[in-house]
């Protein structure tokens, strides 16, 4: 028999992480919106410092989510402490997931509507959103993965490992994709065009991204105990 979720302490347990770190979210949507500045002023200086320091933001955003509310909450033995609340391992698992996807989906999605503005409202052209989707969709990827690995392996060297390594990713992928004529072509250009490869490589990001997530929950969901 399938045992039915306790939402209320899911919920619970979803507001504390996001009250807990919504003060050090909105210092990273401050620092983004400098970024922005940066971009808007459209000179090539001016791009790729802010470009710069927009993906460093992004990046930094995902580890930040995962390591407050996964890997220092081990390191401080707060489980002990949601093992005497009634939920089960599929409630925690449930919380932890909503909640670490919600510390950082909000400032993402943020950030990517208020790029996408910039992009739309100033003299960069307009082309540059393909770029622009494939490198967010490729950051949220790489969080997924790490998401994914730090709910299942508890080892702290391991989950910084792949979180490094899954960003540091961002470097050769941009090398990659500039090779497309679909992406460095368009990127010049007012015109968006989504090209056969370009929507492939997207929907590659995004199954992947589900997948990572889909098995984070199945495989923490499933365990009869915490321990």
């Amino acid at each position: 028999m399938t045992r039915e979720l306790n939402w209320p302490t899911i919920r619970l347990l979803i507001v504390k992480d996001w009250q807990l770190f919504q003060k050090q979210l909105a210092a990273y949507l401050l620092a983004a919106f400098v970024a922005l500045a940066f971009l808007g002023l459209a000179k090539p200086w001016a791009f790729y410092i802010g470009s710069l320091l927009l993906i460093i933001i992004l990046v930094a955003v995902a580890c930040f989510a995962i390591s407050t509310s996964l890997l220092t909450e081990r390191k401080e033995q707060t489980l002990a402490f949601v093992m005497s609340l009634p939920v089960s391992p599929l409630d925690f698992t449930v919380a932890k997931l909503v909640g670490n996807l919600a510390t950082f989906l909000v400032p993402f999605v943020i950030i990517g509507l208020c790029t996408a503005l910039v992009i739309f409202s100033t003299p960069l052209p307009n082309g540059l959103m393909v770029l622009t989707t494939l490198v967010f969709a490729h950051i949220l990827l790489a969080y997924c993965v790490s998401l994914a690995v730090a709910m299942r392996i508890e080892s702290e060297g391991w989950n910084t490992f792949v979180m490094i390594a899954s960003m540091v990713m961002i470097n050769p992928f941009l090398m990659a994709i500039g090779q497309l004529h679909g992406v460095s072509g368009v990127a010049r250009g007012d015109a968006i065009t989504w090209s056969g490869p370009v929507l492939a490589i997207l929907s590659a990001q995004l199954v992947l991204s589900l997948s990572c997530l889909a098995f984070a929950a199945w495989w923490n969901g499933r365990k009869p105990a915490f321990y």
